[in-house]
């Protein structure tokens, strides 16, 4: 198959001109313009007019589980409210109501260009039952083991058997340690050889809120009263910053994906310019969940020049109003107005992509990589495509997933095209 575009925006590579990919079977083969890579005796053609083509968007944290909860909790006074009504409205659900909630997920982020989704298994159990997606997901299974007063090892089985699933191609795995406020360091350093033992990739939430980092400096705060309150054993409060004490504690290190990283102090910068570029953590930042909150303004700017490998998010639509990654582009525009459109688009393709450990197979157009790529609307202004394609509002024109052209529509699971 070749596919021509006035504008290729590899994303990797300066913008082409009248540009053409070739894919064999789930594979990009070749990449140039139309003269470069001409059509072959038989070989179909798809022409892409007007268009600007891509590398599909990759979000680096999201709760799929959560999106049948847009607008269901108002903006609450702190991090330990949301996370009491977030908790109620869990329960409330049926099975029924959460398989469709991840649907509805999968549908509104494939709808606005995410062809790879990292999200959070907080109902792993039901993974079986969910139908098979059109877009990549990377399930990273929630493991908590304080909530339910079961044991690290209790935790661990779990998700070993929930890796004991049918293949699927667009389907891959991970381990979630949900929180230092939710997981013990136990549990954390268990994840560790597990998920070196199956060559797995590890996430974790961390200095999200200003109530987790007063329970752990200070013992104190909304989140502290909270969490004593259920008989969770606080003795690794009052010592250190949330980042600060899964890391100098052996918990996490430089292969993890850190999601928000909102409430860092000195002593949490200092400690990242103490490490090479190699043994930096990836970091995620959800520019809606955090303006929603409210949190300090996000240090993008200084985690940069650190070398840290930065990375854009939606978070649940129980903290922000849409999985539109472009969306959350224009936000972090509006925070960081130095960031040219060229940057902000390597935060969901290359710099996502290097988290997975699929810098040359995701989020770029070049040979070798996964044919995952999209199209929006564009002038055919090379120069111009790329701030083209982060100001595109509304579903993307055109999405090929793994070597499959896939339709996107605003109702039900999208199809294949």
């Amino acid at each position: 198959m070749l596919i021509q575009a006035p504008v290729v925006l590899p994303v990797s590579a300066a913008p082409i001109r009248n540009g053409a990919v070739r894919i064999l079977c789930n594979k990009i083969t070749a990449v140039g313009t139309w003269a470069d890579v001409p059509a072959l005796h038989g070989e179909e053609i798809i022409r892409l007019e007007d268009q600007i083509l891509l590398p599909g968007l990759i979000n680096a944290h999201c709760h799929l589980d959560y999106s049948c909860m847009r607008d269901a909790i108002a903006r609450p006074k702190s991090f330990s409210a949301w996370i009491k009504k977030l908790n109620s409205i869990k329960r409330q659900l049926s099975d029924g109501d959460i398989i469709e909630s991840i649907a509805r997920g999968v549908e509104e982020a494939q709808l606005f260009g995410t062809t790879t989704v990292c999200s959070m298994a907080a109902f792993p159990e039901l993974m079986s039952r969910v139908p098979e997606s059109p877009i990549r997901v990377w399930w990273f299974y929630e493991m908590i083991d304080i909530k339910h007063r079961v044991t690290s090892e209790e935790v661990v089985a779990g998700a070993l058997s929930f890796f004991d699933q049918k293949q699927d191609p667009l389907r891959s795995f991970g381990l979630n340690p949900h929180a230092p406020y939710t997981a013990s360091l136990l549990l954390y350093r268990m994840a560790r050889t597990c998920a070196a033992a199956n060559n797995m990739l590890l996430t974790t939430h961390v200095s999200e809120s200003a109530g987790e980092s007063d329970m752990f400096r200070h013992a104190r705060g909304d989140l502290f009263e909270f969490l004593n309150e259920i008989d969770r054993p606080m003795h690794d409060c009052g010592h250190d910053t949330p980042f600060g004490w899964l890391w100098r504690n052996g918990a996490i290190g430089g292969d993890w994906i850190l999601a928000h990283m909102n409430e860092l102090e000195s002593s949490d910068f200092s400690l990242l310019e103490t490490l090479s570029t190699d043994a930096l953590p990836h970091v995620v930042h959800c520019p809606g969940s955090h303006a929603y909150f409210g949190h300090r303004p996000f240090a993008f700017s200084r985690l940069k020049r650190i070398g840290v490998n930065l990375c854009i998010g939606t978070d649940s639509l129980a903290s922000t109003n849409t999985l539109s990654l472009l969306e959350e582009l224009r936000r972090l525009s509006a925070t960081e107005p130095s960031l040219g459109a060229d940057e902000l688009l390597e935060t969901v393709t290359l710099a996502p992509a290097k988290a997975l450990r699929k810098h040359d197979k995701l989020g770029c157009i070049k040979p070798g990589a996964l044919a995952d790529m999209i199209a929006v609307p564009g002038t055919g202004s090379l120069s111009e495509a790329a701030a083209e394609v982060v100001n595109h509002r509304g579903p993307v024109s055109w999405m090929m997933v793994n070597g499959r052209v896939r339709s996107v529509s605003a109702s039900g699971f999208s199809r294949q095209g």
